[in-house]
């Protein structure tokens, strides 16, 4: 990631402390059911943006597309309760996805990109952004608190590996993917993860052991980068530089959430399998 310039840097900030506290404000004032509208409509927006690299002529297969992230995301969030939607969603939605390029075929070169990015996208955003509804819902009146650990967990990430690598980065992490990250980037990432969940539990998470939230901490730093990689592989391989424009200065929502997607599922299965 280059220097941003003034200019730009002027516009993320001004969209982080418009969003910033409106964000927050839902998610530890707003009714649960408000939170859980966002992250959905979040997800959708999201799919838009990754079938809008895989799908760049057919709107068409792109709304189809859209309507089956969130049909996920929806099924994954009431999974809980009626078990047999979710199992109906992870049935029904790849073959739906499957069967649209045979009506939309467009260029025979592309097909089998379109039809893999269809039914993988339900899954790989709809699926997995839903845990940050799950988390606010499912984890009591410890649920607000515990999203915003997984969201300090990806964006402290994320800063710990912008500053590291414009201080220290010397050695590429894997230049194929994403030229401009570095392995002393990667370890900065790790380590402001690391220190977001140890002050989590110093401060508002006391149920949080110190020892369970360094070993989180690092654990979702690492994987954050991960997602973060995954989604510049998608970019690079379809030539995008963003995957949208939605967000004045930051790019797209995909852009943004792309380790927080990997992150909230790990923060919530150890929220549950630990009894949080």
């Amino acid at each position: 990631m280059g220097k941003p310039s003034s200019s730009n840097l002027a516009v993320r900030l001004i969209t982080v402390a418009i969003a910033g506290p409106l964000l927050l404000g839902l998610l530890f004032f707003g009714p649960v059911w408000g939170w859980a509208t966002l992250v959905l409509v979040a997800a959708g927006l999201a799919g838009h943006e990754l079938l809008g690299m895989t799908h760049p002529e057919d709107a068409v297969a792109r709304a189809i597309g859209v309507a089956l992230v969130v049909a996920m995301g929806t099924a994954v969030y009431l999974g809980g309760e009626d078990p047999l939607v979710l199992l109906g969603a992870v049935l029904v939605i790849p073959i739906v996805a499957a069967l649209v390029p045979l009506w939309r075929l467009g260029d025979m070169r592309t097909v089998a990109l379109r039809m893999l990015a269809g039914m993988a996208a339900p899954f790989y955003i709809g699926g997995l952004v839903a845990t940050v509804a799950l988390l606010r819902r499912d984890l009591g009146d410890a649920g607000p608190a515990f999203v915003f650990l997984a969201l300090t967990i990806a964006w402290m990430g994320d800063t710990g590996g912008y500053t590291f690598g414009r201080l220290f980065g010397k050695t590429k992490l894997y230049e194929a993917v994403s030229p401009k990250k570095t392995r002393e980037g990667f370890w900065g990432s790790v380590l402001f993860a690391a220190g977001a969940t140890l002050a989590a539990s110093l401060t508002y998470l006391p149920q949080l052991p110190w020892v369970h939230a360094l070993i989180l901490g690092c654990a979702g730093g690492a994987l954050g980068q991960c997602g973060d990689l995954a989604e510049s592989l998608l970019k690079r391989a379809t030539g995008v530089k963003d995957s949208g424009a939605l967000l004045p200065g930051h790019g797209g929502i995909l852009d943004r959430i792309d380790a927080l997607m990997v992150v909230a599922p790990l923060v919530y299965l150890y929220a549950r399998l630990s009894g949080s």
